[in-house]
Formats: structure tokens, sequence, C-alpha cells
């Protein structure tokens, strides 16, 4: 199973969860196993709230087995955390919002609504850092051509687009089913870097992410973007978190490649990659917007990051653009971070999520592990 692993291995500090014979339970990933440090650290969230999450990933634990052995049993490496996106980090996702908002939601009028925005908006996204002069330049004069949009407020206003992608512990992990709606006929992955941040609004970690987002939804009105976003199983967080130790810090996100490849029954291959070195926003500046004085996770939250991928490519002859088929292998890849896989299934086919934050109080009280 050394594909789901980072590219170094277990060099560096790596945390997950499985689903135990007992319940969820907090592990660590080592070279000689997976070990379930639950008894020292009875949630993720705890871990990661703690003085020194590293030196207690590395409790001694119980093996449970090999990582080929566990990997079906794992579950997203979160539990307490909010779970919350940014969107609107990239040029090319801004642009692939405002057409979507323009097409509104008809996938068949993107390539002409690509052609018309370019000429509207004239100026190059990509070189305006938002919140500056020269964005507030641009958005008078496109306020003036009745051009503006919810979407460049955010792309290139003082403050980001931070969202709530689903409830705590609705996410799910490594070979679960991820969920689209029946009724969306334009939908793509997102395959996003996650941060994950302690109450304190500390990064403390990073993982891959699948910010499932139905197209045709959001496009029809961004009102609609709690439909678009959050739904059974359109969240997929995974393999595992690794913690900043020496092996890895802030600035190994700042410049990690995602790659995605999408595999679909029809033989359909999609591959495409997202770099956060283009980001226009960095990482601890999202943070900020999303948590501090005036907005607190005493949990912590894991946040996606957006992405660069966009796709375009048409499916099928003649057709008009990327959409999910049922039965599609996403796998999402970094060097640093592994590769989370997942295939695509309808919402409502998909078993429904009834394992949340009571239930697993419950059964983490009823193991004894609740001090």
């Amino acid at each position: 199973m050394t594909e789901i692993l980072p590219e170094d291995g277990t060099a560096g500090t790596l945390i997950g969860r499985v689903q135990g014979k007992h319940g969820p339970s907090v592990v660590s990933v080592r070279a000689d196993g997976v070990f379930d440090i639950t008894a020292a650290v009875p949630t993720v969230a705890d871990l990661c709230n703690a003085s020194d999450p590293v030196a207690l990933a590395r409790s001694k634990g119980e093996r449970l087995g090999s990582l080929e052995e566990m990997t079906g049993s794992l579950l997203a490496p979160v539990d307490l955390q909010a779970l919350k996106a940014a969107g609107v980090t990239f040029a090319v996702s801004l642009l692939e919002r405002l057409i979507e908002e323009h097409a509104k939601g008809d996938p068949g009028r993107a390539e002409q609504v690509r052609g018309e925005l370019n000429s509207i908006i004239g100026a190059d996204v990509t070189t305006i850092k938002p919140g500056s002069a020269e964005a507030e330049s641009l958005k008078k004069t496109l306020m003036a051509r009745g051009a503006w949009s919810p979407y460049l407020e955010v792309g290139i206003g003082p403050y980001a687009e931070i969202f709530t992608k689903a409830p705590p512990m609705a996410a799910v992990g490594y070979g679960a089913e991820i969920g689209i709606r029946s009724d969306s006929d334009w939908n793509n992955p997102e395959p996003e870097v996650t941060l994950i941040v302690n109450s304190a609004g500390k990064i403390v970690g990073a993982t891959l992410g699948n910010d499932v987002n139905l197209r045709d939804m959001e496009g029809r009105s961004a009102l609609l973007l709690g439909i678009a976003k959050d739904n059974n199983a359109s969240c997929s967080l995974g393999p595992f978190v690794r913690l900043f130790d020496q092996t890895f810090t802030l600035d190994d996100v700042r410049k990690a490649k995602v790659d995605l490849e999408v595999t679909g029954p029809d033989q359909f291959r999609l591959r495409g990659s997202s770099d956060l070195s283009k980001i226009s926003r960095d990482p601890l500046e999202l943070v900020t917007n999303a948590m501090g004085k005036t907005h607190q996770y005493p949990d912590g939250m894991a946040l996606m990051t957006g992405t660069l991928f966009a796709p375009t490519e048409p499916r099928t002859p003649g057709g008009t653009g990327f959409t999910h088929m049922v039965g599609d292998i996403v796998s999402i890849s970094s060097p640093k971070l592994g590769t989370l896989t997942n295939k695509v299934n309808h919402c409502d086919k998909i078993a429904p999520w009834t394992f949340g934050i009571s239930a697993l109080m419950r059964n983490l009280a009823g193991r004894g592990l609740l001090k």
C-alpha cells in the first residue's frame, strides 16, 4: 500500500482514524504498522489542541496491524473539527465561478460566456492582489459597466470566501464512496490541500481533500451554495493528517502540488493539477479570515484551501464539458501528503450519515476513554 503514503513514506508524523472493533480510533501510522493511540488522546481534535501534538502522536499505543491490513477501515482523519472551505482562491477558479454564474448553471453556454467575460473584464486578474488599490479600481470600473459579481468580491476584494463545507464528522475517508446529487448535470471534483488548525488558530498540519462541487446548482444562484456543496458524502479528507515537524512545514504547504486523476467506467480519463504557489491568498491569511476574535472554533477546524483545477475538457465527442459519472474513481495525490482515492456515487445511494458527535461521545464514554 505504498501508493497511499507520501513519497517519503512514514518519515513524517502521520495520524488518522480507523473504524476499530470497538468504534472509531485515533491512530498513528508508522513504519512498523498502524497503532491505536486513542487511550492517550480520544479525538484528533484533542491531539491537535495539545501543546505538543507530535509528541502525543508518538505515544506507544496498541498495534492494530499493517497499513495494508487497515486500509479498508480508514475514516476521515479529523473528527470534531469544523469542516470549512475557502472559495475563489485562484484566478482560474474565479473565472470559472463567473462563467457558472453568467451561464446560469447551463454547461452548454460555458464557452460562449468564457469569451464574453474575457472581453468585459479586460484586466488580467491573475496579477491583481486581493484587497489592493488596483483591485478596488477594477471593482469601480466593472460596477460602472454592470459587470461586478459576488465572485469578484471574494476573488479580488479584501475578504476571502469562507463557507461551511459540511458539519463535523460528515467527511468520508480514503476508499469511501463520495457523493453527487442525481439532479445535478454539471459537477466536478475539487482537489485541495486542507489545513488542520487548532482552537488557537495555529496550523498544525495538513491533509488532502475533495470539495465536490455541483457547478449547475451554484451557477443558478450563489445562494444555492449549501445545496451545491453540502450533501451526503460530498466531502472526503485523507488519507492521513501530516503534522508539522522537522520533515514537513507550512512552507511545504505553500509550494505543494496536487495532482488529480479521474478514471471513468466509460474509459474516460481526466488528469489535472493544482499548485498552491499560485494561490492568491496565503494559507495564513485564509485562516485569519476563517477564525479569530470574531469567530472561534474550540475544537479547531479543517480548512480546504481551494483549487485552480477547473475541468473544461468535453467528456464525450461534441459534449459541453466535464461532469462526473457514477462509478468514477477519483484520486488526489501530493508528494508530501500521499493519495486520497474515492469512488463516485449518487448521494441518495450512499449509506446515510448517522454517526455524529453525540454517538462518538457515547462510544468513547462507553470505552472509558473520556476523562
